[in-house]
């Protein structure tokens, strides 16, 4: 299972305390994007959370041994402890809408015990286009074989079941 590759326990814990919480977060960037099979990797996992001062969070982190320390200079908030250390924090998803927006445009994925929304692989592509950083340059070409190859193997399953619905 890929969870069992990318997360610890303590880590899926979070997650799973997060949605108790009832905080609105979805996994955005690489690591979202290898969730869904993009062969990337990346040291760490960002969270975009729809109301940063939601305090679900702070009860989640509480819960979890963790904290958050607040942005100073250009740095943003961060998170500090054992099981949260993992996750950044993304304030902006350049080229997207808002939060309420994209979360149509998210799908609920099964990490362990938890599920999280995570961000669709074409909305991740648009916005590593708008940001155009170097390192996200490098790996467009990465998430677009990966959404290519996703939507000819949708089509795949979508044409094989027709076959089979129309032989029965």
């Amino acid at each position: 299972m890929p969870e069992d590759l990318i997360f610890s326990r303590r880590e899926i814990e979070f997650l799973r305390e997060l949605a108790r919480q009832n905080v609105e977060f979805m996994l955005v960037g690489a690591a979202a994007a290898a969730l869904q099979g993009a062969p990337v990797v990346t040291q760490d996992v960002d969270l975009w959370f729809e109301d940063l001062k939601d305090p679900g969070i702070q009860k989640a982190l509480r819960k979890s041994g963790g904290i958050m320390v607040p942005s100073f200079g250009q740095n943003p908030p961060t998170f500090a402890g054992d099981a949260v250390k993992l996750f950044d924090i993304v304030l902006t998803m350049h080229g997207l809408e808002s939060f309420a927006d994209e979360k149509k445009n998210s799908f609920c994925l099964r990490l362990g015990s938890a599920c999280v929304r995570v961000l669709a692989l074409d909305r991740i592509i648009a916005s590593k286009e708008a940001v155009r950083r170097p390192k996200d340059l490098l790996i467009l070409p990465v998430l677009r074989d990966t959404l290519k190859t996703l939507g000819q193997n949708k089509k795949k399953r979508t044409a094989s079941r027709t076959s089979r619905n129309r032989e029965e």
